[in-house]
């Protein structure tokens, strides 16, 4: 959502509406993960993407129709196309769920070819609540969007869940107990909200998902019965989850620090670098680097320690012992869920003999610390092994076995 806010505000200070798309759901091998976001004005502008193109032209229109634009002169038939065959709709003004899957007929036409299935909420006007969610991102607060994502009254023995999407939101609102399609709230982690999914009792259930959800730190899709009940798929909710980036601690200001931390910043991490020698620890030598500090790596871990978590990563490139080993006993005193150190076989297997004369036991050693750091590519320039040393903590927050997907089966994206 963050990366078409910029879009949003110009369209809306040209006097444009604009319709938001949102993936709230895929089966098998999607293209984009839930959360993936995409903006449409009136205008046909586009910003953003929730199918990395496959399906775009058929949301942008989709959008387009669901703000009440009947034709689009001017907008490139490549981007937004009236030929979408059966698909469904809903009502001009109205929230709606579209579902875009495989099919052998129209595999190259509206279809997925990766032969997964998404579900994308296409809602025609902003949440009331949207300055305050793009203040929110803007800054890097922690929070929970959640949006009530598909309805299945069916479940309940009481109304056919296809005749009631094709109906929109005034409809659902018709049986006094459903929520409605696209109703959403704010959930911080100290249980506020803004807005509601219209039952107090689902809110009250919601919010405490959600701040689970924040501990957790990942975006769920979960199912309920309209009062909140466990194990009933009446309703399903996007708990989409806002947090601040996950923090690399890189130590050591050397050359394979300066390509460590480009490929972070690309994944998404806040990096530090941390060396105790003023000459090498300059923000010259790592403008890439959000923080560049002089102090000694266990007395900067120690000051920080309490603010690290399972999603941030520890990187000991030093491979000095006077260093090292003080860094990585503390670094193993933190919740961080990567810590790796770089160096040759011999220099680990030295590093690992003071470690266990420190009193560091070898099962925690063999357990948390990645010695020596990244994957057996046969990494040589910063570059090549900055990759491998990525792939390697990507691969352990997954759970994945980094082997290559040709010599695997089963899903490609999701980790375990």
């Amino acid at each position: 959502m963050k990366e078409v806010l910029s879009e949003i505000d110009l369209w809306r200070s040209q006097g444009k509406r604009v319709a938001i798309a949102r993936v709230v759901g895929v089966e098998g091998s999607g293209p984009r993960d839930v959360g993936a976001t995409m903006a449409v004005s009136d205008a046909g502008e586009v910003a953003g993407s929730v199918s990395g193109g496959c399906v775009e032209g058929a949301v942008v229109t989709e959008a387009l129709k669901a703000m009440g634009v009947s034709s689009m002169p001017g907008v490139d038939s490549s981007v937004a196309t009236g030929d979408l065959g059966d698909v469904d709709r809903g009502r001009v003004g109205c929230p709606l769920v579209q579902t875009f899957g495989y099919s052998d007929d129209e595999a190259f036409a509206v279809g997925l070819t990766c032969g997964g299935t998404l579900h994308i909420l296409i809602d025609p006007e902003l949440p009331d609540f949207y300055d305050e969610l793009k203040a929110n991102l803007k800054n890097e607060l922690s929070f929970v969007w959640v949006t009530v994502s598909s309805l299945n009254p069916a479940d309940a023995g009481e109304y056919d869940v296809n005749e009631l999407s094709a109906e929109g939101r005034n409809a659902f609102s018709l049986s006094g107990d459903l929520p409605e399609i696209g109703a959403s709230m704010l959930v911080y982690p100290d249980g506020s909200h803004t807005g509601s999914l219209g039952r107090a009792d689902l809110d009250q259930v919601v919010i405490r998902d959600s701040i689970g959800a924040l501990a957790v730190g990942r975006t769920d899709l979960r199912h309920y019965g309209r009062n909140g009940q466990a194990r009933h798929q009446e309703v399903g909710i996007v708990f989409e989850v806002f947090a601040p980036p996950p923090k690399m601690i890189i130590f050591g200001a050397v050359d394979f620090t300066a390509a460590l931390a480009r490929v972070a910043k690309i994944l998404g991490y806040r990096v530090t670098v941390c060396d105790a020698r003023p000459v090498f620890a300059t923000q010259a030598r790592f403008p890439m680097a959000d923080e560049v500090v002089v102090d000694w790596p266990d007395r900067f871990l120690t000051k920080v320690l309490d603010a690290l978590n399972e999603r941030d990563a520890i990187c000991v490139l030093t491979h000095d012992p006077k260093f090292d080993i003080p860094a990585i006993q503390k670094a193993l005193e933190s919740k961080v869920g990567y810590i790796g150190a770089m160096g040759s076989r011999r220099t680990n297997e030295e590093r690992t003999a003071r470690l266990l004369a420190a009193g560091v036991p070898l099962e925690i050693l063999e357990e948390r610390v990645m010695a020596p750091i990244g994957l057996d590519i046969a990494a040589r320039t910063p570059e090549e092994t900055a990759i491998s040393i990525c792939a390697e903590i990507i691969s352990k927050r997954t759970g994945r076995s980094a082997k290559s997907l040709s010599d695997t089966l089963g899903s490609i994206h999701d980790g375990n």
